[in-house]
């Protein structure tokens, strides 16, 4: 029988208390990992994780000891972005396979440099946590769309909408590399293309003022040139004040499917398929249930908490398999190209032409 996966996790802030919570529940349920570690250089916030948790697990005070300690396989790294990459090198030196929350290194000229390392000695060794696509109603609109029910796809929108600005402290590679990279990946995903070309609009105009996150913008559209008649529009923000707003549309030449709605309603997630104008019944209506921790947490995790687990088991489950990961590194890097492609034609209220008055 095949021993359970001992798995580590690193940073142990909003995120890295969810994948800890995440690999203590998978080891109850399913036996097929131990929470052998957690690591973090606040001591105090990593006893608080435990306690939530329930878990009696040790606890380090850094990667760096965790690594020295070798009490586990496998390691998920939720530290800064700006130490993802020598976290990264060191518990892939220590000889683990790791998952590494999004993104690979916040710069494109980082990523290029870390995947071309990673390529060449070791290709395998890491999973890029793009939780979206392990989330059931966009795999679910992948599925309507990849059986032919809405025709040639010529158009994606994708939303991503915060409804309070960054955190004080937080530190962001903009606005777009930080919030448009699970954007960007669902769009290559959905598509199964790259774009040729890309254009950014972005703006200052509320959010950044009531944090001291240094960003360039807090609201910002990304838009994507494909070749053979394909775009994608992608829209982010720190200013949706009424709610976390998450939403996906794909446009066919037969119809559309539509995944997500804000209505308040962070536990339920719709996604509508209709044909074209005309057609009495739509296609397809589901509505997917999330999960409710009974907590108060960061809202991103209200809408994709189940997602977040099921990303956690496949990347146990290709540890001990030994197999390929769903999403890794090159996945981060396309992204990031395509973001950055964006950045370098990038259009601000001060350079845009004005208008002149009749």
């Amino acid at each position: 029988m095949m021993k359970p996966l001992k798995v580590a996790v690193a940073g142990l802030g909003r995120m890295g208390a969810i994948h800890a919570l995440h690999a203590w529940e998978l080891a109850r349920e399913t036996g097929s990992c131990e929470l052998a570690a957690i690591a973090d250089l606040d001591g105090e916030r990593a006893r608080r994780v435990a306690k939530d948790i329930g878990c009696d697990v040790p606890i380090f005070p850094s990667i760096e000891e965790l690594a020295k300690a070798g009490v586990c396989d496998a390691t998920v790294i939720v530290t800064p972005t700006e130490n993802h990459r020598a976290h990264a090198e060191l518990m892939i030196d220590a000889g683990h396979r790791v998952m590494v929350e999004k993104p690979l290194t916040g710069t494109v000229e980082g990523d290029r440099e870390f995947a071309a390392q990673l390529n060449r000695d070791s290709p395998n060794a890491l999973m890029l946590a793009f939780q979206r696509r392990f989330d059931e109603p966009l795999r679910y609109a992948k599925q309507l769309i990849d059986g032919g029910a809405i025709g040639r796809v010529f158009k994606v929108y994708s939303a991503l909408e915060d409804s309070n600005p960054a955190p004080n402290g937080y530190k962001s590679g903009g606005i777009l590399p930080d919030m448009s990279i699970h954007n960007v990946d669902e769009i290559l995903w959905l598509t199964g293309r790259m774009p040729r070309s890309a254009a950014v609009i972005g703006s200052r105009i509320y959010s950044h003022r009531l944090t001291t996150c240094e960003e360039d913008f807090d609201d910002a559209l990304l838009y994507l040139w494909f070749e053979d008649e394909l775009t994608a529009q992608v829209q982010v923000s720190r200013n949706h004040v009424s709610g976390y707003r998450n939403e996906t549309i794909v446009f066919g030449e037969e119809g559309q499917v539509h995944v997500g709605h804000f209505e308040q309603k962070p536990f339920e997630v719709l996604v509508e398929a209709y044909g074209r104008r005309g057609q009495k019944a739509p296609l397809s209506v589901r509505t997917f249930q999330m999960r409710d921790y009974g907590r108060t947490l960061a809202e991103f995790v209200d809408r994709f908490g189940p997602a977040y687990k099921a990303e956690l088991a496949a990347f146990i489950e290709c540890c001990r398999q030994g197999a390929p990961f769903p999403s890794t590194h090159r996945d981060g890097l396309r992204a990031q190209e395509a973001i950055s492609a964006g950045m370098q034609a990038v259009v601000e209220e001060r350079q845009a032409a004005r208008v002149q008055p009749a």
